[in-house]
């Protein structure tokens, strides 16, 4: 088969990897489709540790093409989605409800640390794939696992149906908050510097969004509720909210440093939170509110797994010398890397 392999900061290759062997509790699964997430971005950019030689991707749908003797849950020929949160159940977060903290992640971050899911098989253990309902494509497939994610921040938020929400960056994950804030009803602006994703966001989104280049925003009031999706800017949107207002911090830069005005936060009674990753019942949440929610509106890319070079070069990210990444402007919303074009309806 072939898979997206991370060889060096800067530096993904196309490889000739054999099928993945799979245990009794395992499940063979043909990929279909894989988005490109900005965690896959940022390793190519160095701003995320990954392991050299590992197989990029963990947003991922397919079919499943043979299960281990003991797997029960699925069968040959289902479609499925890849939830790639693994947990142990057996540490202590896992043992005291928290499994989107479990301790024993090291080796088992798919697409980080474990092969992923930028080729043409996949092997997932039975308690992580979900079977995707009847009428879900995989493209919309493909974007369960992002949902779930920001069903998570959505929680952890706690919007008010009066609130004002603002979601700073218009990346795949911001354009998602705000698809789901919208058809929940929300007051909802998506807050972008790229002027290309400014464009995107509002030609793919409804038009209840309101979206503004970043300068706009600033003079567009105060919101109640603020989700940062860039992991860039939690100080700036800190002295932003209004009073008793919320600020999630939802983007991850793994060398991310803010400046935190102690007296504002007391003293205005601002709330901030890290929700970290989702919780399994959100990923639950994710494929069931799939067959409502029209994910794929976001995709406005499918290229072959060969044409890997291209997708990235979409997302700001031009594949070039080990350790010398460069990066251009955004032409894309969300990019989708097919493995077998036939598989991808």
């Amino acid at each position: 088969m072939k898979a997206v392999v991370f060889e060096d900061v800067g530096l993904p290759g196309i490889h000739e990897r054999a099928v993945p062997s799979y245990g009794a509790d395992e499940v063979l699964v043909e990929v279909a489709v894989t988005g490109i997430c900005g965690t896959d971005r940022a390793i190519l950019l160095g701003e995320f540790p990954a392991r050299r030689g590992v197989v990029l991707g963990h947003e991922a749908a397919g079919a499943v093409a043979a299960v281990g003797a003991g797997v029960a849950a699925v069968a040959p020929g289902d479609r499925v989605v890849i939830n790639p949160t693994y947990h142990c159940d057996r540490c202590r977060p896992c043992r005291r409800g928290m499994p989107a903290h479990c301790g024993a992640k090291a080796g088992r971050e798919v697409g980080v640390d474990r092969d992923g899911t930028m080729a043409g098989f996949a092997v997932v253990p039975e308690r992580f794939v979900h079977r995707l309902p009847g009428p879900v494509s995989y493209r919309r497939g493909a974007l369960v696992e992002p949902l779930a994610c920001v069903l998570n921040n959505l929680a952890a938020a706690r919007p008010r149906w009066d609130d004002r929400v603002l979601v700073v960056g218009a990346g795949p994950i911001g354009a998602l908050c705000a698809l789901v804030l919208a058809r929940r009803g929300a007051r909802v602006t998506l807050a972008e510097r790229d002027p290309g994703r400014v464009e995107l966001a509002r030609l793919l989104l409804p038009r209840t969004v309101r979206v503004l280049a970043a300068q706009e925003a600033a003079g567009a009031g105060a919101p109640d509720v603020a989700i940062d999706t860039t992991g860039a800017l939690p100080g700036d949107v800190l002295g932003a909210v209004e009073p008793g207002g919320t600020v999630v911090v939802m983007g991850e830069k793994e060398t991310g440093v803010a400046t935190v005005p102690l007296r504002a936060l007391v003293t205005r009674g601002i709330r901030l939170v890290g929700a970290g990753p989702y919780r399994p019942a959100d990923f639950a949440l994710a494929v069931d509110l799939a067959r409502e929610l029209p994910l794929e509106d976001l995709v406005t890319h499918v290229l072959p797994l060969e044409r890997y070079a291209e997708a990235l070069a979409l997302l700001a990210v031009a594949p070039s010398a080990p350790g010398r990444p460069r990066t251009d402007g955004y032409r894309a919303m969300k990019v989708l890397l097919a493995a077998d074009g036939s598989l991808a309806p």
